[in-house]
């Protein structure tokens, strides 16, 4: 992971946006942007259970189905990660969804970490992907509920899969922080 720029948040908080594989982070929690059936196929999820192993979907299904605008924590089998927390930004696999599920689903994810007093969490670009929308898009708007939720995680990780991706992420966080951020100590 060579690509990483940290952003301050209020409430001594900070934002970090990196490039890697969100299976590999070592954070308290990572977030699966689900669906509600919490079926774990493809994208972020299907990764997740694939190097996570097959008793986190086994785990999360037990709570489905999970409304969009709810997130559930389960343990995180193999990953570096100790739990897993799935939010789902869409009913049903593979739906194209609107910009507001995304923004539901990091909302909800938060309060979840906030409840267990997680202190440090990592998310994928909510609803990208099979999701249908940018990833700019997603990360103004991710960016807008981290900077305003004020408690929770102290550590934040945005984290993009590919170099493009990431550039996209970065802009999107930047533009809406109206901050070019910095390097992180």
């Amino acid at each position: 992971m060579n690509n990483i720029v940290c952003f301050k948040l209020p409430e001594k908080r900070r934002l970090e946006v990196r490039e890697g594989d969100i299976t590999r982070l070592e954070v308290d929690a990572i977030v699966n942007a689900a669906n509600s059936f919490m079926w774990m196929g493809g994208g972020v999820a299907g990764a997740i259970k694939r190097r996570g192993g097959e008793e986190i979907e086994r785990e999360a299904r037990r709570y489905a189905p999970v409304p969009i605008g709810s997130a559930v924590i389960t343990s995180a089998g193999r990953l570096p990660a100790r739990y897993v927390i799935h939010a789902p930004t869409m009913e049903r696999p593979a739906m194209r969804i609107p910009l507001e599920n995304a923004v539901k689903a990091t909302k909800a994810a938060l309060h979840v970490a906030s409840q267990r007093d997680i202190d440090s969490i990592a998310f994928p670009a909510m609803g990208a992907g099979v999701g249908g929308l940018s990833v700019y898009e997603v990360a103004r708007a991710m960016a807008r509920v981290v900077y305003s939720y004020g408690k929770g995680p102290r550590r934040i990780v945005f984290v993009a899969y590919g170099e493009t991706a990431f550039r996209e992420m970065l802009r999107g966080v930047r533009e809406e922080l109206g901050s070019e951020g910095e390097v992180c100590t």
